[in-house]
């Protein structure tokens, strides 16, 4: 039988790092066949160009999609959004995949799945139902989830947030969430080899940080990294390990801030545009403290175990588990909060969190639904709005 396509769109480093079991399992799929559409931060130099960890894990890719060239700010986002739609519709119109998986939240998928509804190919979505307050991204992702015929929320709050959203049970699986299953799955790097291949010694005590622009709220990210990085620098029995921001509107400002910062500090600070995966992973298993405002501080460090500071508002919304303490972004608030973070006490306490996004075998859930729904006659056509049971 002749394969139903897959169109899988990823922009992001954290996010093609979530999607790589989904698409190893599509690749085994005697059903589906995935098509990787590379787009966003993947393919621009200065956010590390990690379009190459991609091709070092050899999965095929079926179009590169660059589509930042405007600049930063507001306008310059709402330029690519629209340049994306348009480039994105050109594919799927001559392609017609089956359906369209997206990850998410940020802009470019936004984009990809509005092309994907005005080309007719229908949208499965993971991740909808967060709430995250401080990003653009929230209400980025409620649209998706209008858009989407299937739904893979990561826990059981979040699928009944779909359903209060007006989404019919039957197309939302609560499969759990997938950066809880790569660090159940992934091998990860023991501390000396983590140290040997960033070329940086973590064998001691270190902090992992990652802080992204908010853009929602009218926050100044450079005014915000200056309070951080004068909260670090008195934190002075830790090294600390920094991965850039993304591409939202503010990263590249605040990027620069945080080169400047550790050069001047080279025995204390290493800065990486991405990781990889696997060695973030392996480096948030290690770390005495992960701090920022990135979601896999609030939604990963809990399967480790590990204690976390969540710094502003960004992700202001999602489930917070007993490792996070979030604050302000205001140096006395986050060294405080660092400060509690690094006692044996709250050590202790973030060791027995319970993660709430254990789903099991996550992407095999999602390459199931995929394979039963993508054949069901019908699917795709016009969906109504669920207004619940009758009575």
């Amino acid at each position: 039988m002749n394969k139903k396509t897959v169109a899988v769109v990823t922009g992001t480093r954290a996010e093609y790092g979530l999607l790589r079991l989904v698409l190893q399992k599509l690749l085994r799929s005697a059903v589906l066949e995935p098509q990787l559409l590379v787009t966003g931060a993947h393919l621009a130099a200065e956010y590390g160009g990690t379009v190459a960890e991609i091709e070092a894990d050899g999965t095929p890719i079926a179009a590169r999609i660059p589509i930042l060239k405007f600049g930063a700010g507001p306008l310059a986002t709402a330029d690519t959004v629209a340049y994306a739609i348009g480039q994105f519709s050109r594919w799927f119109w001559e392609h017609r995949p089956a359906c369209c998986l997206v990850l998410g939240d940020r802009y470019e998928i936004f984009a990809a799945a509005q092309a994907a509804a005005y080309t007719g190919v229908p949208v499965a979505h993971i991740s909808g139902g967060d709430v995250t307050l401080g990003a653009a991204d929230d209400w980025y992702r409620h649209c998706i989830t209008k858009i989407a015929h299937l739904h893979f929320p990561s826990c059981a709050e979040y699928a009944a947030r779909v359903v209060r959203m007006g989404e019919a049970p039957g197309t939302v699986f609560n499969v759990g969430g997938l950066g809880d299953e790569n660090i159940r799955r992934m091998e990860k790097l023991p501390r000396a080899q983590l140290a040997e291949s960033l070329g940086f010694d973590v064998t001691g005590p270190f902090g992992l940080v990652t802080f992204h622009p908010e853009t929602a709220g009218g926050a100044a990210p450079e005014a915000q990294m200056a309070e951080l990085l004068a909260a670090l620098e008195e934190v002075g029995e830790l090294k600390w390990l920094i991965t850039k921001a993304n591409a939202d509107a503010g990263g590249s400002r605040i990027n620069a801030m945080l080169d400047d910062w550790a050069a001047a500090r080279p025995e204390r600070a290493a800065v990486f545009a991405s990781l990889g995966v696997k060695r973030y992973l392996s480096a948030m298993q290690c770390a005495a403290v992960v701090a920022g405002n990135s979601s896999s501080g609030v939604v990963e460090t809990p399967t480790f175990g590990v204690p976390a500071v969540n710094i502003g508002q960004r992700q202001a919304g999602r489930i917070v588990c007993g490792n996070v303490l979030c604050c302000p972004a205001e140096k006395e608030a986050i060294l405080a909060a660092l400060r509690t973070a690094l006692t044996p006490a709250f050590a202790q306490k973030a060791h027995a969190a319970v993660s709430p996004y254990n789903g099991g075998d996550t992407s095999g859930r999602i390459v199931r639904v995929l394979e039963e729904k993508l054949l069901e006659p019908g699917f795709g056509a016009p969906k109504g709005f669920y207004d619940g049971e009758p009575g």
